[in-house]
Parts: C-alpha cells; sequence; structure tokens
C-alpha cells in the first residue's frame, strides 16, 4: 500500500510540477496524514523536494513539492549516417548538456568506441560517470528486433546488424541501455515538442538520406507486431524495372526512388548540370528551371502516394514532412497537391521545425518515459522498503 501510494503521488507531481500537500490529497483522494508520510519517505529518498511555498493566498503559505531533477539522469545518443549527437537531460526533463561529432565511417566496434567517448566527454562535464545514467537511449536507423536481439534494414552501417550488439552496448553504459529508431524517436519528439502537441493522431514522414514514417495515435507511438509498422521505404509502389534489384532488397523500391541521393541522381539524368545536392536541385526549381521542376514534381508524386496509401488507412489529423527533402521550400505544397488527386480526404500538411536535434530529443523523451517506469517499477515491487539506483555523481 505505502508503495502505491507513492507511485500515485510521485505521478500526479510529475503530471502537476510545484503542487502542495492539499492539492496531491484532492487529486490523489488519499488522506492529509497519508500523503505527509508519503512525500516525507520520497524526500528522504531523493525523489522529490520542496520547490517553495505558495503565497498570495489566504491562510499559512503551503509548501510545495516538486521532482528532484538530479534523482536521475537521461542520456540521449542519435547515431546519424554522418553526425554522432548526444544530450543529456535530468528526470525532470531539463537538457544539461549537448554535443555533437562527425561519425566516422567504420565497422560496429568503431562506432561503440566513438559512442562511449563522447559519451566520457559529456558525462565528466555533467559530473556523471557513463554507466551512471538512470536511462540510455541510442537512436538507430533500422529495427530492433528483440526476438532474435539484432537490428534490420541498418544497411548504411557495417557490422551493425549482427548478433551481440545490444549487449556490448550494455557493458559500455549498462544494462538500462536501449536502442530505438530513429524516425520513430523523431516523432516523439514532433508529439512532445512540435505540431504533434495539436494532435492526437499524426503520421510524421521523414524523407531525406533514407525514408521512413511512423503513426502517433491517440498520443501513443504505434509499432506494430515487430516494430516495423511506418516502414514506407519497403512500400512496392514504384515499378520494379526502375530500381536495381539490389537496391529493392536492402532499401526497398519507395526509398530507392525517393531518398536524397536517387533525387541527385535523378537530376543528373534530367541533364541538371554542376554539382547537384537537394538544396540545389529545390533551389532551381523555385527559380523557375522546367528540368529541375520535373524532378521535384515527380518526388513529390512518389512521397504523395505512399502518404496516401496510409491516410486511406489510418486517416490521421496531420502528416507532418521533415529530413532534407520534407524540409526543402515548396515541398509540403507540391506533395499536397499531389495528394489531393489521389485520397478523398487530404489531411493538413505542415512541416516540422525541430530540425537535426529531433531524434535526439526524442531520445531525451523515450529514456524519461523508460526512467520513471523503472522507478516506480521499483517503487511496486519493493514496497516502497528499496530504491532504484540514481545516476551517479563522480
Amino acid at each position: 500500500m505505502r508503495a502505491m501510494n507513492e507511485r500515485a503521488l510521485l505521478e500526479h507531481i510529475r503530471r502537476t510540477g510545484p503542487v502542495s500537500r492539499a492539492e496531491l490529497a484532492r487529486l490523489s483522494g488519499l488522506s492529509k496524514p497519508t500523503v505527509g508520510v508519503a512525500l516525507a519517505n520520497l524526500e528522504r529518498d531523493g525523489i522529490v523536494r520542496l520547490a517553495g511555498r505558495r503565497i498570495g493566498m489566504r491562510g499559512p503559505a503551503a509548501l510545495l513539492y516538486e521532482l528532484r531533477p538530479e534523482a536521475g539522469f537521461i542520456l540521449g545518443i542519435d547515431l546519424g549516417r554522418e553526425c554522432l549527437r548526444a544530450a543529456i537531460s535530468d528526470l525532470a526533463g531539463v537538457v544539461r548538456a549537448r554535443s555533437a561529432h562527425p561519425l566516422p565511417t567504420g565497422e560496429t566496434p568503431t562506432r561503440v568506441r566513438e559512442i562511449a567517448t563522447l559519451a566520457d566527454e559529456m558525462a565528466a562535464g555533467a559530473g556523471l560517470e557513463r554507466q551512471g545514467f538512470t536511462q540510455v537511449v541510442v537512436g538507430t536507423p533500422g529495427i530492433y528486433d528483440s526476438a532474435s536481439q539484432v537490428i534490420r534494414l541498418a544497411h548504411d552501417f557495417p557490422g551493425w546488424e549482427r548478433p551481440g550488439l545490444l549487449q556490448e552496448l550494455r557493458e559500455a553504459f549498462g544494462e538500462s541501455t536501449t536502442l530505438e529508431n530513429d524516425v520513430a524517436l523523431a516523432a516523439l519528439a514532433e508529439r512532445d515538442f512540435g505540431h504533434g502537441k495539436e494532435f492526437k493522431t499524426f503520421g510524421f514522414v521523414c524523407v531525406g538520406q533514407c525514408v521512413g514514417m511512423r503513426l502517433v495515435m491517440n498520443g501513443e507511438l504505434y509499432r506494430g507486431a515487430h516494430g516495423a509498422a511506418g516502414e514506407i521505404a519497403y512500400l512496392p509502389i514504384v515499378s520494379p524495372e526502375k530500381v536495381s534489384p539490389d537496391d529493392v532488397r536492402l532499401r526497398g523500391r519507395l526509398e530507392a526512388s525517393t531518398s536524397a541521393a536517387a533525387v541527385v541522381s535523378r537530376a543528373r539524368r534530367s541533364g541538371l548540370g554542376g554539382p547537384l545536392s537537394v538544396r540545389r536541385i529545390f533551389a532551381s526549381a523555385a527559380a523557375g528551371d522546367a528540368k529541375a521542376q520535373a524532378v521535384v514534381s515527380e518526388e513529390a508524386e512518389l512521397v504523395a502516394r505512399a502518404i496516401g496509401s496510409i491516410v486511406t488507412v489510418v486517416d490521421p489529423e496531420l502528416v507532418v514532412l521533415a529530413g532534407v527533402i520534407g524540409w526543402a521550400e515548396g515541398f509540403k505544397e507540391a506533395v499536397a497537391e499531389a495528394l489531393g488527386s489521389l485520397v478523398p480526404l487530404v489531411p493538413e500538411m505542415r512541416v516540422s521545425t525541430l530540425g537535426e536535434e529531433s531524434v535526439v530529443d526524442g531520445c531525451l523523451v523515450a529514456g524519461t518515459d523508460l526512467a520513471w517506469s523503472r522507478i516506480l517499477g521499483h517503487l511496486q515491487a519493493s514496497g516502497g522498503a528499496a530504491r532504484p539506483r540514481v545516476a551517479s555523481r563522480r
């Protein structure tokens, strides 16, 4: 009963912020003496703290309680294709540090060492130890298959799909380390910090070096039976003769035809000269270049077909575009126009404003939820007598 009371109060404090004993009694339905005992236990164990007093009201100033941010720390790591990003937040969700470094190419051991080196630097700056984080979340391309305990579909990362990867990461960072798909994490960040705050059900579509989609339904990330819900790269909506068999096997028909590399190749075949990039192609299209406009129009049509195949099944309120192509000026409008000729109802479409930090921000969102689940689970399992390990200080 003690653990259940403490758990209930922690959940209210987390949602509400600084709150008095009387307010907690009203919110939880517990008596004021019971609330007082539970708060004393949580304060003694370093999970909550006094936040001050509420003044300006009749009667004695009420003591306010809040989470103790230092009760736990989360490390988020975005293993990008070219850049390694990381951030540290406390249990209250305040970001304490950020960092980004170019990521050299290499096999799995090299990548794990690079992650560990960056984590050591950031942990030292925050006065922590690398294995002292309450939760570590690594955002990665591909899907972690919990049944076989391997990453799948991470075709750009040599050796990343081998067995034992998660265990290797846990040896470096501790047993609280988890792997999560990068687009799924960006969708979580969009839900909590971006356009998704206004909608319960939306699709997050990333079109860039790779192509992926994730769905947030009724406020929750939809994963599917194997965690692969939203892998639109493999939608068979492009004629097989237009892509090589190897690309179909590794990347899927849609990604092989709509990724940034595919757009550049298509522009080159169309006769656009000089050094080409997605940014330059879209800028040329905006300036009136007919060849570039044709390339952009074809890209928008393909992406619209992919979104349309999801819209007709899920009927989301919103679709958010991201990635180097999704962010491109005018692309959202081109996709919406193409989508309007394919489906009877077009959802609202917006471009994500979160930028390149979205995956690592999603790591912190997911990590905070996992850290809380661990803390609350320990309270429940131990009857309030034993506490989970909090982040280790140097």
